[in-house]
């Protein structure tokens, strides 16, 4: 008989790729989400309508009870804690999808191993995801797997500011693209359906419980090449303009935590420990193959007609972009 498998969450940039592998892999897949995103699963998936923050319908809805859960949609202890007081004594393997952010920042030593401590000073996402991970950890009556992904991409084009529809927009008008920093810093990012085989490989798996492990490809690339790249799927050439990142989040203090909590370092990562649980796998080592995903999904939304860019965002680029390139000059003639 199948393992039941119960997805909180199930359509996201990351979990909609997992629910198929696990559907293919043959296991019973159950989604609970409130059924709003319009993807399409397989056939096979059963669905439970619910608003995951309406806690007595959430309570109400996985009484029945899971062999593994996997939890995508808890970002927040008080989030956590109410999961372990439902799935307590009651489920054989709670999967938290936690965060690579949440690794030490800045970063002292790559590629980053799960023995990399959990301290990120600028992201408060990032700590508070480490902070469920001590509330799991601490919990002796509910058997879990940790899961730290870094970027993973599937519909979103990978930005350094998460800029998404605005730096394509700005692309394809062309007009200048900020970088932080010098460009040079070497991102990993991971196709989703690369990342769901060696996630549903840990269903089951004794020597997965109470262990966290990152997934993420072996790859990594310079954040210049990652938009030169889709600027070439979208037919233009890119103009770069490169502004320090501690100049970035002077101008909007949001970018605190995504710039200097992460994407700011060169960042790769040792994933030994989790191929020793799942066997080896394969990422797409193709920038371009990679990026055919994201650009396809623009497409589908209508191509360039059907993006929604940020006029607030847009008016701060131009105000950057004159503000480095005024002192660019000043640089060189010193």
């Amino acid at each position: 008989m199948s393992l039941s498998v119960l997805f909180v969450g199930g359509t996201g940039e990351i979990s909609w790729a997992c629910v198929h592998e696990a559907v293919r892999k043959g296991f019973d897949v159950t989604v609970l989400n409130r059924g709003r995103s319009g993807e399409r699963l397989p056939l096979q998936v059963k669905h439970i309508d619910c608003d995951f923050s309406d806690d007595a319908a959430y309570r109400a809805a996985v009484e029945q009870g899971f062999d593994i859960v996997c939890q995508f949609l808890v970002f927040h202890p008080e989030q956590l804690q109410r999961d372990i007081d439902v799935f307590r004594d009651k489920v054989g393997q709670y999967v938290f999808i936690s965060t690579a952010s949440a690794y030490a920042k800045p970063v002292s030593r790559v590629p980053i191993v799960e023995t990399t401590p959990l301290v990120n000073p600028y992201w408060e996402y990032s700590r508070r995801k480490a902070a469920c991970e001590q509330l799991l950890q601490a919990e002796k009556a509910l058997p879990y797997t940790i899961v730290r992904p870094s970027h993973t991409i599937r519909k979103r084009f990978p930005t350094a500011m998460s800029e998404g529809d605005t730096a394509l927009h700005r692309m394809l008008a062309n007009k200048p693209i900020i970088v932080p920093g010098d460009g040079a810093a070497l991102w990993t990012l991971t196709r989703s359906e690369d990342f769901a085989v060696p996630f549903v490989r840990l269903f089951g798996k004794s020597a997965a419980i109470n262990r966290d492990f990152h997934i993420t490809s072996d790859h990594a690339w310079p954040w210049d090449m990652i938009y030169t790249t889709i600027g070439s799927l979208l037919g233009v050439q890119v103009d770069l303009v490169h502004v320090p990142t501690d100049t970035l989040v002077r101008f909007r203090e949001e970018w605190r935590g995504p710039l200097l909590g992460d994407r700011a370092y060169s960042v790769m990562f040792d994933n030994s420990k989790v191929k020793s649980v799942v066997g080896d796998f394969t990422c797409e080592p193709d920038l371009s193959k990679m990026l055919r995903s994201p650009f396809e999904h623009l497409l589908d939304k209508g191509g360039p007609s059907g993006l929604q860019p940020s006029e607030e965002l847009g008016a701060l680029f131009d105000r950057l972009v004159a503000a480095q390139r005024r002192v660019k000059p000043k640089v060189h003639a010193l």
